[in-house]
């Protein structure tokens, strides 16, 4: 079975307090679900059409977990700390 790994990029902050709100609950809600935080933080360096922007890697053993931690109730309270106070992109990919 691949690991599965969380890539977050953040295209905005329209509110710098719900952000605080949602990174207080999310990371140990991904973290007890299994989680592991490898990057986050703006790229030192851009290529091509990149964009410098918050970025976030999590590691799981699995896609599945990945996605059951995504799913889970606690990071969805984190969600709902958040609400529009950012837009961004997740995806969830499987490991090589």
């Amino acid at each position: 079975m691949s690991k599965g790994y969380w890539v977050t990029t953040y295209r905005a902050v329209n509110d710098a307090e719900k952000v605080a709100a949602y990174a207080k609950l999310a990371g140990p809600a991904l973290m007890a679900a299994g989680g592991r935080f490898l990057a986050r933080g703006e790229p030192s360096t851009i290529y091509e059409l990149g964009v410098k922007q918050r970025t976030v890697v999590l590691e799981f053993d699995s896609v599945e977990q990945a996605v059951a931690a995504h799913d889970s109730p606690a990071y969805l309270a984190a969600l709902e700390a958040l609400g529009d106070g950012a837009e961004r992109d997740i995806r969830i990919v499987p490991g090589l």
